[in-house]
């Protein structure tokens, strides 16, 4: 296929001479591809007139940042897809360190890719497969990462595996984000990756959304079975969609005419057919450095707020990344470029300031990134927000965590509340009051110039409310409507309790509504109904006629993940699903009647294979208070179940779980000694039906000390 034409890449522009006798680059040189329209207008109203990866993030381009990462990465190939905005971005990185024009430039190249009427990542991928540009691994990434991590390891793992075997055609490189709250984790869509535990292969890619309806992973049985029984299922990893590729993945793409998201098809789709394509994709999880994406206004805020707190270094503007800039630091986290200027009266904290800005007297800055070239007037306060360039704001102005971009004006005493956004060339007259999370342009969603609402801007403003068209036609369940405004919220949505379950940072009340003013959220709600579903779920594949306990397993952690279940619920939950499924067999039985207890119990724990790994390693997982709080749990369900059997299969499963070195011997004695064994009405009968085991281990400890003590008298 000829590389001239409508659809081809730039010709030869910005290239170097070729290196002499080179057919194949070879491993030395490494490629990059960059994905910087992402075909997705979170962004707007600011993307309307300006692509996403011109935007300024600490006063910096966002194609900067990416370029930076692959240059520290030793990238010497890039390869840049920039949608309908290549001429901007072509103009851009022409007038740049970066072109291969200048001296100082890290790469041998960088080409742009023009493809007519491209629709989605997938026709980018599928039409650069037809080039045949790629001939070695190249480096997929998007033009609004930001990113310190190197990858000089995970480029070598890679590298070992490809030679291992053809069909290790993919690595993605993610960042563990622990199981706390993490502002650059994405929200609204939870990315669950299941990973080999040995070989870090990636089995399984999913997506939890609070408005979807599904609410945890299913996984294909096949996987436990023919691929792997360790692994693990992760939640917790941040994904900035940083992969290592072979050349293979573009042939994959060009297959697969259908894919359009990377993750959401591909990835997906991919691990989904493993049996009839034999490809493998690989997770490399890394646990140091920094990677995000500003794919939405809600990341662009964390990643600004990641680089006022400087997790971003050595990407934080005094280390000055623009070689026209020269940013210094000052007391109370100010950062300041030097040809900037402040009222000694201006109190300033924690926040960024562009170059040639002027700040008036008695005005209040505090964790702000303000632009170049920009005019704050006396007694304004700004908090939280982001002014990029050109911008003026007059006296005694309030400006709230909002967004105002280039050539933006806010008149005096005006207020600019929480997730408001001011467009390019928005005027707001004096004394005017933007409500929260109103967006203000001069264009339309198609570009063209609106008329002015002097009802919302004011008499001598410009601008009007925008609103794009598209987002009324996204599905319910799409989770980009959680991604259209500043600051997260759920307020509006029909969210159900299941799903809403996978949202740390959300509670709801059992009907899934918000809990109304002055109402407690109630906290049990989530937890009943996953005790509920896990214990029904487990005792299910207990009285399954055959099979093992892999199923089970996955369907109980994709619970747990859902529901974001502590420790104790999971414990709680296994441990009353084992005692019932004893309960029921040493009760009504099978196998033509009811069973002894022990029998009972032994049957419940070891029927079918891989339980009893599951109870040790899920419902008891640790050490002596934990074993408490296993038998405290199976004593309350079997007190619940009311059977005359009940206290003696509570002792017979002790006894199992005591024999198969689930239990120790202190453990069972310390719930023996513990208040919580006789507290409610029926437990004191139930413990009393298990002293006979008791008093066999206190008694065969004695003997064990006796023996010590003559053992030593020998001595």
């Amino acid at each position: 296929m000829s590389h001239k034409g409508k659809n081809s890449a730039s010709s030869g522009k910005g290239k170097k001479p070729a290196k002499s006798g080179a057919e194949s680059k070879g491993e030395d040189v490494l490629q990059a591809v960059i994905l910087a329209d992402s075909f997705q207008d979170r962004f707007k109203p600011f993307t309307v007139d300006k692509p996403r990866c011109l935007l300024p993030l600490g006063n910096t381009p966002l194609i900067e940042y990416t370029l930076e990462f692959l240059a520290m990465n030793g990238v010497n190939e890039v390869y840049l897809y920039c949608g309908a905005n290549t001429d901007a971005v072509e103009e851009h990185i022409n007038r740049s360190r970066w072109s291969t024009a200048s001296k100082s430039s890290p790469f041998s190249l960088i080409q742009f890719i023009r493809v007519a009427d491209a629709r989605s990542a997938g026709d980018v991928l599928r039409d650069l497969d037809t080039r045949s540009l790629i001939d070695g691994d190249f480096i997929l990434v998007h033009g609004d990462l930001v990113s310190n991590m190197m990858l000089d390891g995970v480029l070598a793992a890679h590298r070992k595996r490809r030679e291992e075997s053809a069909f290790n055609i993919m690595t993605c490189v993610l960042r563990s984000g622990g199981q706390d709250a993490h502002r650059t984790k994405t929200n609204g869509i939870t990315p669950v990756f299941v990973v080999d535990n040995k070989t870090q292969r990636c089995l399984h890619y999913d997506e939890m959304s609070p408005l979807g309806g599904d609410h945890y992973a299913m996984l294909d049985p096949a996987i436990p079975a023919e691929l792997s029984s360790d692994f693990d299922v992760r939640a917790d990893l941040i994904d900035a969609q940083v992969d290592i590729c072979t050349p293979e993945v573009l042939a994959l793409w060009s297959e697969s005419f259908d894919y359009e998201l990377p993750r959401r098809n591909f990835l997906h789709g991919v691990l989904k057919d493993w049996e009839l394509n034999g490809k493998m994709i690989y997770a490399h999880i890394v646990e140091d450095g920094y990677a995000a994406r500003a794919s939405n206004l809600q990341m662009y805020d964390a990643i600004s707020r990641d680089v006022l707190g400087r997790w971003t270094f050595p990407f934080i503007p005094e280390n000055n990344l623009s070689p026209k800039s020269s940013y210094h630091s000052h007391p109370n986290s100010v950062v300041i470029e030097q040809s900037a200027c402040h009222s000694s009266s201006a109190r300033l904290r924690n926040s960024i300031i562009g170059a040639n800005t002027s700040i008036g007297a008695g005005t209040t800055i505090s964790n702000c990134i303000i632009g170049n070239d920009c005019a704050i007037g006396a007694g304004v306060t700004l908090t939280d927000s982001f002014v990029w360039n050109d911008v003026s704001v007059d006296e005694k102005a309030t400006i709230t965590r909002a967004i105002l971009a280039d050539n933006a004006k806010v008149g005096k005493s005006a207020v600019i509340s929480s997730g408001a956004l001011l467009s390019f060339g928005v005027h707001v007259g004096d004394d005017i009051t933007i409500a929260e999370k109103t967006a203000l342009s001069t264009l339309s969603p198609l570009g063209k110039p609106v008329t002015s609402d002097a009802s919302l801007v004011g008499a001598k403003g410009v601008g009007a409310a925008f609103h794009d068209p598209e987002i009324d036609e996204l599905e319910d369940t799409d989770p980009a409507r959680l991604h259209q405004s500043l600051i997260y919220s759920m307020a509006g949505f029909n969210v159900s309790t299941s799903s809403v379950s996978t949202l740390a940072s959300e509670v709801y009340s059992s009907d899934g509504s918000e809990p109304a003013f002055g109402e407690e959220p109630d906290e049990n709600a989530g937890k009943e109904s996953f005790h509920a579903d896990a214990v029904h779920g487990l005792l299910d594949a207990l009285r399954a006629d055959s099979g093992d306990f892999d199923s089970a397993k996955l369907e109980f952690m994709g619970l747990r993940l859902a529901n974001n279940a502590s420790d104790d619920m999971m414990r709680r939950a296994v441990a009353t699903a084992f005692a019932r499924r004893a309960a029921e067999l040493a009760a009504g039985g099978e196998h033509g009647g009811p069973l002894e207890p022990s029998k009972a119990a032994e049957a419940a724990l070891t029927a079918r294979g891989g339980a009893l790994k599951f109870v040790d390693e899920v419902g008891v997982g640790g050490g002596e208070s934990e074993q408490v709080a296993f038998i405290l749990a199976m004593q309350t369900a079997l007190r619940e179940v009311a059977t005359t059997t009940a206290g003696t299969v509570l002792a017979a499963l002790m006894q199992q779980l005591y024999a198969l070195d689930v239990l120790e011997e202190d453990g069972i004695l310390e719930w023996w000694e513990d208040e919580r064994a006789v507290d409610g009405d029926g437990m004191a009968a139930l413990k009393d039906k298990c002293r006979v085991l008791v008093e066999w281990l206190e008694n065969a400890e004695e003997e064990d000390e006796d023996s010590d003590d003559d053992d030593d008298d020998d001595e």
